[in-house]
């Protein structure tokens, strides 16, 4: 058991990649699915015991593990998780298996490729937000974007080829950005790629500019910041469902983990220098995503809108520098993948009945689908921050570590989440209410058994998290003062960390 443990983040990269093996030998696709979502299983379960295993007072990295891999270059596999990877970690792990059950009708054509993608894509991203080499994190990075492009040209809409190019060009200029920097902190660090290491270095003011820009720009592409965004509506629209959902729910996590865990710790001066013109950045993609969202006529398309505002509010928490800030970031990093995850889900259960995305062809709906409509309303009201729902939390959060740093951009960002409001509300009057706009829609179907268990889950989560965020609150806060007092120094005494729960 000891050296089950002891070697347990290497077991939850292991297990994707030996479901794809699996699948290589299972030839009926009803037994495909069922392999490829008992692996998405275990994963979960895994996490799970990771979770219940670390030590939420520790600051520094937990389950370490270190091999010597290429010593010539000082390469090593190096993984470990903290308070703030470690919440990652757990939401890969749970969306994965919704994109087997949410693909299990739709996908009809290569299932065996498409569910093998899903387990490479999820294999990847555990070791990037557990990475503590430098080659290895840029390794799986990389590797992240070929399913994702596969799953966009192969099963997406008819406009796929352009949608998945777009992508793929936007992510290899940002991959290409990730790896000048991470050469420069290799030649100025001490010639080695560990993250710790190079973490506790010393940069000088020059270095930091051009290093920070370079990260910088390569998170702000994968985020993405505005005005960096143009790829993500178009991939988001063109996606199957669970390539939405991963796009959105996990890579997009990606750019904001890159944030915590390179720019803010290694760049402290150019961080602060950087970040007035960031903050009102993130401002801008709050009001914008809103605006743009509350013109669109699809419903990918609106979901795909309302990320780029939601994101707006995690690099604005980011670049607070206080508790509260980088607290609510962090939060709403994992509360955006679950309410926009349940979204896509939801637009796709209409989509594999209807085939239309057009908010026009539905309405009524709350007539021959309530249990669809219960469900669809819940992450709908999620999405604009309700009270009591998880993405309330994240975004107050956010907006109390603003207030320190300037009233007007809190002020703004309160119009970004009344736009939410706006374009949600009208989405849903539209969909639901009213009498159906077509015969189609008079006689959907609703929500089947796999419907019902894919939904269950993300709604549990939704109202526990909104009403009680204590576990999470508690999981990341040892983490995030540790990386407060590394951006801002070990003198710094002020963090009041509000509290939650009894």
């Amino acid at each position: 058991m000891a050296l089950f443990m002891d070697h347990l983040i290497s077991w939850m990269i292991a297990i994707p990649f030996l479901g794809i093996i699996i699948l290589a030998f299972v030839r009926e696709e009803e037994k495909i699915r069922w392999i490829a979502f008992g692996v998405t299983i275990v994963e979960l379960l895994l996490s799970l015991i990771l979770w219940g295993n670390f030590d939420f007072a520790q600051q520094d990295m937990q389950f370490v593990e270190r091999v010597v891999w290429m010593s010539t270059f000082n390469i090593q596999y190096a993984v470990g998780v903290d308070g703030i990877s470690i919440l990652l970690v757990a939401l890969t792990a749970l969306l994965c298996p919704l994109c087997v059950l949410c693909s299990w009708t739709g996908i009809k054509t290569r299932v065996r490729v498409y569910l093998s993608l899903i387990l490479l894509v999820e294999g990847a991203m555990v070791v990037v937000f557990t990475a503590l080499d430098l080659f290895l994190f840029f390794m799986l990075w990389e590797v992240t974007m070929i399913p994702m492009y596969f799953m966009i040209i192969l099963w997406g809409g008819p406009n796929r080829i352009a949608a998945g190019l777009k992508f793929v060009l936007y992510s290899l200029t940002g991959s290409l950005l990730l790896l000048v920097g991470i050469l420069g902190l290799y030649l100025n660090g001490g010639h080695t790629y560990d993250l710790l290491v190079l973490t506790e270095q010393t940069y000088t003011s020059n270095q930091q500019f051009w290093l920070f820009l370079a990260f910088f720009l390569a998170f702000a592409i994968k985020m993405p910041m505005v005005p960096f965004h143009t790829w993500l509506p178009d991939a988001h629209s063109e996606a199957p469902t669970a390539g939405s959902v991963l796009l959105a729910g996990v890579l997009l996590k990606m750019g904001g983990y890159g944030f915590l865990r390179f720019c803010l710790p290694m760049f402290p001066e150019a961080s602060a220098d950087f970040a007035p013109s960031i903050l009102w950045l993130s401002v801008i993609a709050i009001i914008y995503g809103g605006y743009i969202a509350l013109a669109q006529s699809d419903l990918k398309k609106l979901v795909a809108y309302s990320s780029v505002s939601h994101m707006g509010f995690v690099t604005l928490g980011i670049f607070v520098f206080n508790s509260q800030g980088i607290q609510g970031a962090v939060l709403q990093m994992f509360n955006h993948g679950i309410t926009t995850a349940a979204l896509f889900i939801s637009v796709g259960i209409l989509y594999d009945r209807t085939h239309s995305r057009e908010i026009s062809d539905y309405g009524g709906l709350h007539k021959p689908m309530p249990k669809f409509v219960a469900f669809f309303f819940l992450f709908s009201i999620a999405a604009f921050g309700l009270p009591g729902t998880c993405n309330f939390i994240g975004e107050f959060l956010v907006l109390v570590g603003t207030s320190y740093v300037s009233l007007a951009m809190v002020l703004i960002s309160i119009g970004g989440i009344l736009l939410a409001a706006a374009y949600m509300l009208w989405m849903l009057q539209r969909v639901v209410l009213g009498e159906p706009a077509t015969e189609v829609a008079k006689m959907l179907p609703d929500l089947s058994k796999r419907e019902l268990a894919t939904l269950i889950p993300l709604g549990v989560l939704v109202l526990s998290i909104g009403l009680y965020p204590g576990p999470l609150m508690e999981t990341m806060d040892a983490s995030v003062i540790h990386l407060i007092q590394q951006t801002i120094g070990p003198e710094v005494t002020e963090l009041s960390q509000l509290q939650f729960g009894p």
